[in-house]
This record gives C-alpha cells, sequence and structure tokens, in this order.
C-alpha cells in the first residue's frame, strides 16, 4: 500500500509539473502575440483631420520628409540642420548659427511633441532622438505629392494653345479646312478645350489627399 501510494503521489506531482509548464508556454506565446502581432500593437488610424492639421505646417513636413529619407533613429541637431536648410533654400554647411538655433527650438519644444503626441513619431526629448512609428505609413499618400502632376497638367494646357495657336495661323494663311472656320468660333473652341480641361484639374486637385506642397529632394542638397 505504501508503494501504491508513493507511486500516486509521484504521479500527481508529474501532472502538476506539465500543468505548470503548459501554463507558462501559454502564457509565453501569449506575449509574443501581444509584442508582435496583437491588436493592441497595431498602430492607431490617424483621423483625416490630424493629418491636415499636423501637415498644415511646413516645418513639420519637411521633418517628416527627411525621416523618411533615411532608417531609423536621428539625432535632433542633424534633423534641424536639413530642416534649417531647406527653409532657406541653401545647403547644410551654409546656414547660419542663428537659422540652425531658432528651426532646433521650434522643433524641440513644439512641432515634434505635437508629431508624437499625433503617434507619427517617438520622440526621445531628453536623449534628443526621433524616429518615425508604425503610423507614420498612414501619411504617405499625403507627403508624396509633389508638382509633378502640375507639370503634366501644364503640358496639356501647353500642348492646347500650341494647337490653337497653329490653327489660328492655318487659318490666317487659308490652309484647308482651318480657312473656313470664322475667328469667332475658333475662339469658341479653343476656350471650350481649355475649359474641359480646366475641369478635369480642378476635379483631379479636389479629390487627391496631398497637401499640395512639394517636398524637396535631398539629392539636391
Amino acid at each position: 500500500m505504501s508503494t501504491i501510494g508513493d507511486s500516486s503521489g509521484a504521479g500527481s506531482d508529474d501532472h502538476d509539473e506539465t500543468d505548470g509548464e503548459k501554463s507558462g508556454m501559454a502564457e509565453h506565446v501569449s506575449d509574443i502575440l501581444d509584442s508582435d502581432g496583437a491588436p493592441d500593437s497595431e498602430a492607431e488610424l490617424l483621423s483625416r483631420d490630424m493629418v491636415f492639421d499636423v501637415l498644415k505646417n511646413q516645418r513639420r513636413r519637411y521633418a517628416l520628409h527627411y525621416l523618411k529619407s533615411v532608417d531609423g533613429t536621428v539625432q535632433l541637431s542633424d534633423l534641424a540642420e536639413q530642416v534649417a536648410a531647406w527653409e532657406n533654400d541653401t545647403t547644410v554647411d551654409a546656414i547660419s548659427a542663428a537659422e540652425r538655433k531658432r528651426v532646433y527650438t521650434a522643433l524641440y519644444q513644439s512641432h515634434l511633441p505635437k508629431l508624437d503626441d499625433a503617434g507619427i513619431v517617438d520622440y526621445n526629448q531628453n536623449r534628443g532622438i526621433v524616429e518615425l512609428s508604425t503610423a507614420a505609413e498612414q501619411i504617405d499618400p499625403y507627403l508624396e505629392m509633389d508638382a509633378r502632376d502640375d507639370i503634366t497638367w501644364c503640358r496639356r494646357y501647353l500642348a492646347l494653345a500650341g494647337v490653337g495657336v497653329a490653327a489660328i495661323v492655318a487659318a490666317a494663311l487659308g490652309v484647308p479646312p482651318f480657312n473656313g472656320l470664322a475667328g469667332l468660333l475658333l475662339a469658341g473652341i479653343l476656350a471650350a478645350g481649355f475649359t474641359l480641361i480646366a475641369i478635369a484639374h480642378t476635379v483631379e486637385a479636389r479629390n487627391a489627399p496631398g497637401m499640395g506642397a512639394q517636398t524637396p529632394d535631398l539629392e539636391d542638397r
């Protein structure tokens, strides 16, 4: 009977240890999920109003553009120098101490804390370092708007203007079929063409998510 009792007790201990191991493993898996893939760790969805409020300031747009051009953590001093250079349309080596200090102070006290509160950057004010957060990906469509779209539309306006000038010259020289067009009719056709292009341009600009501000190119500096 003593042997049976000892055997039974040992079995119970083994069972408890197994349950403990399973429980510990479950907690470990839960911790992994919470840190790497749980909904709690997902970036909070930024509202459109917040994005526009953050990006309405050019200095903040410059800061975000620079942060997106580099990998990892950035020193606030380096960020301030580049933003100051862009603001003054010059190079980092050419900016003055006053220009650098003005931008540094504004980023340190105001702009970076605002971006940090919005969840777009992770800003350590004490250490003077900043990096983009995962939520920053949500503002990419707003920052990627540049002047290339405007250039496309300018080419369309220019092309129509070129056609109009050619038609007017052809009509003046009596070149068929333009020689049969009255001046008023030709002007009306050209006006209608410009109107249609302007309407299309307006509709596209109104539906575009971007802020309409051209971002600088690091390769130019």
